[in-house]
């Protein structure tokens, strides 16, 4: 029995390698399928993180006996609004305070270099190798800022053609959104008719989990990063910092990437604290620290639950994985994706075990 449990063990490997083998050497198939799926990807994800936000809203309209496409248009409205207060009245400030940013730059990176030249006029009091280090950082600082502009540059001249797409695909998320306020629920119906009625309820179980994780997901995240943003600001103004507004909404922004945002989002906050003031940087980590206490200990548990249910150190492996593979945009979705796919495999697996006392109880 057991050898024969092995055999069937080897043979499922191969086919797969053989799959694998298969599919690589039909890509010129699936090459133009990936094309089409990558150009509807942007509004179709946008659309679903909406549709996940708005939802709650929308039955919460149905609930008052308001009509699904007189709810739907009532989300829309919320939308517009949150939309233009954003526009009419926090944008001009975070632009006017990126702008100054920028321009305090040429003064920060002066201080810096007076910074190097007061440490190079006190050798004796400085170890050598501290000294080396700069001297070589000062001697690579050209072909630092070299490279840097021609990155610059590079990501300028495709930054065009992104943002052509990035507008087609904004125009199409409110289009999507829509019709998956209007018609989200006869998915599943769609996808399960075919199946036998134990089989379309193992199906819609399974569908049903991966919508709880998505969603969970989705609005924690965000609500959780909404809140870390507003902490931020509280902080940021009460010690004074420069530029709070606009730190706190990068750090509201970044926050949305687990375990690793935080830190993003505190970078440039301790830089300008510490230009404006060296106890800043003291400061600045107190208030990042007391955010997030506040964050995983109060709001994440409350917001999130246990939907996810993932290790910390199982997230970074995943979030490094996938910023090695896809970049930032591997980083922004490497957590719900992996969650969505320990999801199915765990019913899956779940599915096999009771599939042994009943065949019919299979999915496959």
């Amino acid at each position: 029995m057991v050898h024969k449990r092995w055999f069937r063990v080897f043979i499922f490997f191969i086919l797969l390698f053989l799959l694998i083998l298969l599919i690589s050497k039909t890509t010129f198939i699936f090459i133009p399928i990936i094309q089409i799926m990558g150009a509807v990807a942007f509004p179709i994800i946008g659309a679903g993180i909406f549709y996940y936000l708005t939802k709650p809203i929308m039955l919460f309209f149905e609930r008052h006996k308001v009509p699904r496409i007189l709810s739907i248009l009532l989300v829309f409205v919320l939308i517009i609004i949150v939309l233009t207060i954003f526009v009419l009245f926090i944008w001009p400030i975070v632009r006017d305070q990126v702008t100054n940013l920028v321009k305090s730059i040429p003064s920060m990176i002066n201080m810096v270099e007076d910074f190097i030249d007061y440490w190079q006029r006190n050798y004796t009091a400085i170890p050598e190798q501290v000294i080396t280090a700069i001297n070589d950082f000062t001697n690579n600082l050209p072909t630092i800022i070299e490279s840097t502009l021609e990155y610059l540059f590079g990501f300028i001249s495709g930054f065009i053609g992104h943002v052509i797409s990035f507008v087609a695909g904004v125009v199409l998320i409110p289009f999507f959104l829509f019709f998956m306020l209007k018609d989200g629920e006869k998915l599943v119906p769609f996808i399960t008719h075919i199946f036998s009625e134990k089989k379309a309820t193992n199906i819609r179980n399974l569908l049903g989990k991966v919508d709880h994780v998505l969603s969970s997901f989705i609005q924690g995240q965000l609500i959780v990063s909404f809140v870390v943003g507003i902490l931020l600001l509280i902080g940021y103004f009460i010690i004074g910092l420069d530029y709070a507004l606009a730190l706190s909404l990068f750090g509201m922004l970044t926050n949305v990437i687990p375990y690793l945002g935080p830190f993003i989002a505190v970078a440039p906050a301790l830089i300008v604290g510490v230009f404006q003031d060296p106890m800043n940087l003291v400061w600045v980590s107190i208030i990042m620290l007391v955010a997030q206490q506040i964050e995983s200990n109060l709001i994440s548990p409350n917001v999130m639950g246990q939907a996810l249910d993932l290790h910390p150190l199982t997230i970074i492996t995943v979030i490094l994985a996938a910023g090695s593979i896809a970049g930032f945009i591997g980083i922004l979705f490497a957590v719900p994706f992996y969650a969505v796919l320990r999801t199915i495999i765990v019913h899956f697996y779940s599915t096999y075990v009771e599939s042994k006392k009943d065949k019919d109880d299979a999915l496959i």
